[in-house]
């Protein structure tokens, strides 16, 4: 399954686009009030909301605590009466962002776990401050971790276990790119925030 690139017309997730003006409507936020909450620009989210633009993966974690619902929904994805069991023959991979990821639970819940490929360069420079919590889990490769003003490389084996609202970023650390669990809890408000940016100056 090829990657879509940042920018390009979302056309692998044409649920995408609706799903987004949808959901912020029914949300009662403005394009404005959201966007900022997003840490974005009303431009740069009227583009996704118009599939002229592809949701990076930390942007629709974003927007779905944001809406007060999950990136499944947010992708027109459902799962039937929030079965205990996620089979691997169930599993769709989806791009968002360069990255790739599997639900490894059920849609509707206040903690989302994901399985996720972290490709090499993707993303990398992209801090994320959020309310909740994060628990990740290295399956395979190494990944650079930063917390704050300290930088740690996690190998196969190791998981980090950490509060949202330490800016945090995360990257591969090597060509074959990192397999992870994710868990990260969802906050059901309309006003949670995310911050999103590039980082200038700063080495992982």
């Amino acid at each position: 399954m090829s990657l879509p690139e940042e920018g390009r017309p979302v056309e692998d997730l044409p649920a995408v686009a609706p799903q987004l003006r949808a959901l912020r409507r029914q949300a009662s936020l403005t394009l404005e009030a959201a966007a900022r909450a997003a840490g974005l620009s009303p431009a740069h989210l009227s583009r996704l909301e118009t599939g002229q633009r592809q949701p990076s993966l930390p942007m629709l974690l974003g927007l779905a605590r944001i809406y007060g619902t999950t990136v499944s929904e947010l992708l027109g994805e459902t799962v039937a009466d929030r079965d205990a069991i996620v089979r691997a023959a169930d599993m769709e991979p989806t791009a968002a962002g360069g990255w790739s990821y599997w639900q490894a639970g059920a849609s509707g819940r206040g903690m989302q776990s994901l399985r996720v490929h972290v490709p090499h360069g993707a993303q990398g420079d992209i801090v994320r401050v959020h309310p909740g919590e994060e628990w990740l889990y290295v399956l395979k490769g190494r990944l650079r971790l930063r917390l704050g003003d300290t930088a740690h490389v996690l190998a196969p084996g190791d998981s980090a276990h950490f509060d949202s609202l330490t800016p945090h970023r995360l990257a591969a650390d090597g060509r074959d790119g990192t397999d992870l669990l994710f868990v990260h809890t969802l906050l059901q408000s309309p006003t949670a925030g995310l911050c999103l940016g590039p980082t200038t100056g700063v080495t992982p």
